[in-house]
């Protein structure tokens, strides 16, 4: 009985080891083939990446001289700025937005919305704040308000100039990448091997292998980082973040601009009058911009990057927000009544839940925002190596592809021999993945498609 026993967990054990390496074999095709079909879009995504963020200096250099006051003394008030902007571009657009001069020797800008300007862009006049003169008229885009060189390279990494269809291009590489990055470090994992440094040194394509998977492995969490927060910047499964998100009570809290019927008391907006106006100013005129920013410092906005909008009709309320997404974090947000100057709505960020900071803060670093220049310097290392283990994992393919005439290793010859439940598990799982990440489901079935077709002309020939 004793020998019958160990001869059938020896068995068992057998079992469970081919199991194991059936599923080894399965996660390996599937990190190929993602790898091979994605890699193009992965590639593209890291190369225009690293160079969005290596650039804030460069634009720096290159605007210099519309982000450059030359006059010293002391600012005319954001009323007189705002209408020299204005007789620079005429009566026709509509003033949007001022973000005053954060420091002196700064220019301060007029932003108007203007027609044939896409989402989130607008026409900055820049204005010298002492002396009014007109020192620039650029297209601005975003919260960050970056300029034309950067704006360009932003639409490159989002959607490489192709407008909404080309987007589909930069959420297949966030959709995948992390896909990829976990199955290469299960890989890793597997098989590793004491001697896989004096192996790799005799063999040219283990030193290949090596590399690609000492570099995925050590950049692993960085790379799924990029991955699940470029996600939120994409189009399908950033609409189920957002839906997930609100589900969970994770949404970023916003002001409302929809005012009450009467005006509310401010006890930091330092004014009596509770009239139709106030310092003689027509409630949400230019006129009124000195004294919202006035109110708006007294009720707390403290960062020298603020950002002012006026009302957009009857009812509404000025908008005023902080900019600055470096560390410390400044991005609070009040709404103002235009008849009084009261605080009728604010959300500050030190009052955000974690998860909303964590967001915030997430977003920021994939932008190279949040620290400076270590961030910079950060995430255009991980760019650059994505491109590097990339292009490791073509050459790896291209050296090991098979001999012409050959059968190929197929995808669905994998999954075939995961078993019942094996085949189950993984149909279920990528049913969840192709729901949450839409462009992963189309992806894979155009795949597996191309995987059944390959092997088909394969026994063909």
């Amino acid at each position: 009985m004793t020998a019958h026993a160990d001869a059938q967990t020896r068995a068992d054990a057998g079992r469970g080891f081919a199991i194991s390496s059936e599923f080894k074999a399965f996660i390996a095709r599937l990190h190929f083939y993602a790898g091979l079909f994605v890699g193009p879009f992965i590639l593209i995504a890291a190369l225009t990446g690293t160079l969005y963020v290596l650039t804030p200096q460069v634009e720096n250099f290159l605007y210099r001289e519309q982000l450059t006051a030359t006059t010293a003394g002391e600012p005319a008030s954001l009323a007189a700025q705002t209408e020299a902007a204005r007789k620079h571009i005429g009566e026709g657009p509509r003033f949007f937005a001022i973000r005053p001069a954060p420091r002196p020797g700064e220019t301060t800008r007029v932003m108007f919305a203007h027609p044939g300007l896409g989402d989130s862009e607008s026409r900055a006049i820049f204005v010298d704040p002492v002396s009014l003169a007109i020192k620039g008229d650029l297209t601005v885009y975003g919260t960050s308000g970056i300029l034309p060189f950067r704006t360009q390279l932003d639409y490159l990494h989002r959607n490489l100039l192709l407008g909404e269809f080309g987007r589909h291009y930069s959420e297949l590489a966030a959709s995948w990448l992390w896909a990829v990055v976990l199955g290469g470090v299960a890989m890793w994992f597997w098989r590793r091997h004491p001697k896989a440094a004096e192996r790799a040194r005799a063999n040219p394509a283990l030193r290949d292998r090596r590399w690609h998977g000492l570099i995925g492995l050590t950049l692993s969490l960085g790379l799924v980082f990029l991955s699940v927060t470029g996600l939120t910047w994409s189009k399908y499964a950033g609409d189920r973040i957002d839906a997930l998100r609100a589900n969970l009570g994770w949404v970023t809290p916003s002001v409302s601009l929809k005012l009450g019927a009467t005006p509310t008391v401010d006890a930091h907006a330092h004014h009596g009058d509770h009239g139709p106006a106030v310092g003689g100013a027509a409630p949400g005129s230019i006129a009124q911009l000195d004294a919202v920013f006035t109110a708006a410092k007294a009720a707390g906005i403290d960062s020298p990057h603020v950002e002012m909008r006026p009302p957009r009709g009857e009812g509404q309320a000025w908008l005023v927000r902080e900019y600055d997404r470096s560390w410390p974090t400044q991005v609070d947000t009040m709404a103002l009544d235009p008849r009084d100057l009261s605080v009728v709505s604010r959300a500050d960020f030190e009052t955000f839940p974690l998860i909303a900071k964590l967001i915030r803060w997430g977003i920021d670093a994939h932008m190279g925002i949040l620290f400076g220049l270590p961030n910079q310097l950060l995430m255009a290392g991980l760019g650059i190596a994505l491109m590097l283990t990339t292009l490791l994992g073509y050459r790896i393919w291209w050296r090991q592809r098979p001999a012409p005439g050959s059968l190929p290793r197929t995808l669905v010859q994998a999954w075939l021999r995961l078993g019942r439940p094996g085949r189950a598990l993984a149909v279920l799982v990528a049913a969840g993945l192709g729901w949450a990440l839409p462009l992963v489901g189309v992806s894979l079935a155009l795949v597996v498609l191309v995987d059944i077709a390959r092997w088909q002309l394969a026994r063909a020939a």
